[in-house]
């Protein structure tokens, strides 16, 4: 067994898993690998892909009669999980159900460079647990076919109180039958940083199936008052790319107002931003307010470009509604939908895209406000990418640089490392901004 500091190596290849894998049933779930075993901090348990291999792991067998499926069953502590594919999971519930890829229970787990697809089950639900990172993950062409079909995110996170700390970065949601991102009944902050949603509510065929939104950022359903979170968490938005989805590219879903919106781009959705909140009473339907939007844009909506939202009562900074823009294609390095599924690099990060990339002498440079972010000129660009320089998840190893070029400095990056590690910033001449130590993680700058 596993245990705190070791590393499961995974060796590139198809692993075809039967029926008899299946760890452990209950209730109404087939689990079939039950990963409980932790690690501690600074020790944890790695489930890694050996280096430059692909192991694929095939569910396409398992289909017990009358359990919802799960393929990792993860109620364990300070896990990483890194590199591995799963395709295949089975529903054969004819009614509402949902299996899953990953379901996570546990706290401070890490899931990087995951892959889930061509399935019937949620990519990734997150139920339980605080301070996980989801980081470079796709989840793509995942539809059940076999009961209703709409109930397929690409990622779920519905945490109850107490499970905060959540940061989805890097990941890419399309092709899902209902949303790509869904964070219905969440009762703490989750922050979305550089993600990508696109084509969600379709079948790869462009049939309209479940919900279609590509972030989901809130509401409650019909959850009673008494049972709602206090306070109510907002969650935050901000980099991030929505393009072509079934119905809005950014819904707040009904959520008791607030959240956070900046520097994303919205492009061709159904509605591609939809504030559409309710009041205290959790059944009163009413336009957005309390939402904060600074420097997002959108262009091409099929419906609308705004819905919903109550600008007197929210806080809008230099959107693209604010700014009286006319927005066209020659504001834009590329329309090119196609280079969104491009081969990831090396590290995981996202693929650099012309995509969407604010062309040179376009009105939409410089025009965005200060949201405390690094930017390039005189102030931001409006959407999720910055002329001039492409920005995302860097990773380092030890003893290596990089360089960043904010304008101006600020105390908002985070830096991870498995341990205890040392930092040290210097200015552009060399002068000596800040030093330190710290364990697992740190905000720079601060």
């Amino acid at each position: 067994m596993a245990a705190g500091g070791d590393t499961v190596y995974f060796r590139g290849g198809k692993y075809q898993i039967a029926e008899s894998d299946i760890a452990l049933k209950t209730g109404i779930y087939a689990y079939v690998f039950n990963l409980g075993k932790s690690g501690t901090s600074g020790k944890r348990i790695h489930y890694w892909a050996y280096p430059s291999e692909k192991p694929v792991f095939d569910f396409s067998a398992v289909n017990p009669a009358n359990y919802r499926v799960v393929a990792f069953y993860v109620t364990g502590l300070w896990i990483h999980f890194k590199g591995l594919e799963v395709t295949g999971v089975q529903v054969n519930i004819l009614t509402h159900t949902q299996s899953e890829s990953f379901e996570n229970r546990g706290s401070n787990n890490i899931y990087e460079q995951l892959s889930m697809h061509d399935s019937q089950a949620i990519g990734i639900y997150c139920i339980r647990g605080s301070n996980k990172l989801f980081l470079n993950c796709d989840a793509y062409n995942n539809y059940d076919y076999t009961s209703e079909g709409g109930n397929v995110d690409g990622f779920g996170c519905h945490t109850p109180k107490g499970g905060s700390g959540n940061i989805f970065r890097g990941c890419r949601a399309w092709f899902n039958s209902d949303d790509g991102y869904d964070l219905i009944n969440e009762e703490e902050e989750v922050i979305f940083e550089n993600c990508w949603a696109f084509y969600n509510g379709y079948t790869t065929k462009f049939v309209g199936v479940g919900d279609g939104n590509g972030f989901k950022a809130g509401g409650y359903g019909a959850t009673p008052v008494a049972d709602l979170p206090n306070p109510i968490p907002q969650h935050t938005v901000r980099n991030c790319l929505s393009v072509g989805n079934k119905d809005a590219g950014f819904y707040r879903n009904h959520h008791i107002g607030g959240g956070i919106f900046i520097n994303n781009t919205s492009y061709k959705n159904g509605v591609n931003y939809n504030m559409l909140c309710r009041l205290n009473d959790n059944v009163t339907d009413i336009a957005g307010y309390g939402i904060t939007m600074k420097n997002n844009l959108g262009y091409k909506a099929r419906s609308s470009e705004v819905n919903n939202l109550d600008k007197p009562k929210s806080f809008l900074f230099n959107n693209y509604f604010d700014l009286n823009l006319t927005v066209n294609d020659a504001d834009f390095l590329s329309v090119d939908e196609t280079q969104l599924t491009a081969a990831r690099k090396t590290d995981g990060s996202l693929p650099d895209i012309t995509f969407m990339q604010i062309a040179p002498g376009s009105d939409l440079v410089d025009r965005g406000v200060n949201a405390g972010y690094p930017f390039q000129g005189k102030g931001p660009d409006l959407g999720c990418f910055e002329s001039g320089t492409i920005t995302g998840s860097e990773l380092l190893f030890s003893n290596s640089s990089i360089q960043l070029s904010p304008n101006p400095f600020y105390s908002t990056i985070l830096m991870t490392y498995e341990g205890e590690f040392a930092y040290t910033i210097l200015d552009l001449t060399g002068n000596l901004l800040e030093s330190g130590n710290a364990t697992n993680s740190a905000f720079i700058g601060g």
